[in-house]
């Protein structure tokens, strides 16, 4: 952990993997793209992959929580998440990519890609629901510790997460007035957002295991 001369902390080339727990969280998340959703949706049974050389948010927090949904195979699963939320956020390039098996092809790939062409994708009220994340970050003024319902940086907690609960308000949670992520490679379950505007967007399917976003 290095202290920089903004007053902000970077945290270099990090992995997150949530801990089964509502309460439990570490680290930053960030991911895109599947349109807005309710705070307590029954999430497919899928997961899918988000890339972007950089994200900038600002008003962050992120702490623990449990998705719930059924899988390809009809059994009810949950998903220990890390829910990163941010007041506004601007992301480059952005690539998301889902895979999903179909009986006669193998598997067929999803490819959205957005934000390339000198225009960023940007989104308001940004609430992402990780389970794993590789980047480089950066935080201006982040506080570490605070509990996820009294947190005030961010967007956060949603009373229905609390009242399902989704969501422990005593649990960990950590706050920044700005998180700054580069080089960002993470796997999430949900995206939900009140306004998410994806420029020059492309959607491609196809069978090549390339077309993944890493």
């Amino acid at each position: 952990m290095e202290s920089t001369a903004r007053g902000g902390t970077r945290w270099r080339r990090f992995a997150v993997v949530m801990v089964p727990s509502a309460a439990a969280t570490a680290a930053i998340g960030v991911a895109l793209s599947q349109g807005a959703l309710a705070a307590s949706f029954s999430v497919s049974g899928q997961s899918f992959k988000v890339s972007t050389p950089e994200l900038v948010g600002k008003g962050f927090v992120q702490y623990g929580g449990v998705d719930t949904g059924v899988d390809l195979d009809g059994k009810t699963q949950n998903h220990p998440v890390a829910i990163s939320a941010f007041k506004s956020a601007t992301i480059k390039n952005l690539c998301q990519s889902v895979r999903t098996p179909v009986p006669g092809l193998g598997a067929v790939y999803l490819r959205l890609e957005a934000g390339g062409k000198g225009t960023p994708v940007a989104a308001d009220n940004l609430y992402i629901d990780v389970a794993q994340l590789e980047a480089d970050a950066e935080f201006r003024n982040i506080d570490i510790g605070v509990a996820a319902g009294s947190s005030t940086k961010g967007p956060g907690v949603k009373p229905d997460e609390v009242s399902n609960k989704r969501v422990n308000p005593n649990g960990f949670a950590q706050q920044a007035d700005e998180a700054v992520l580069k080089k960002v490679e993470q796997t999430a379950w949900a995206t939900s957002a009140g306004t998410f505007k994806l420029s020059g967007l492309s959607m491609k399917l196809g069978t090549d295991p390339k077309m993944e976003c890493f």
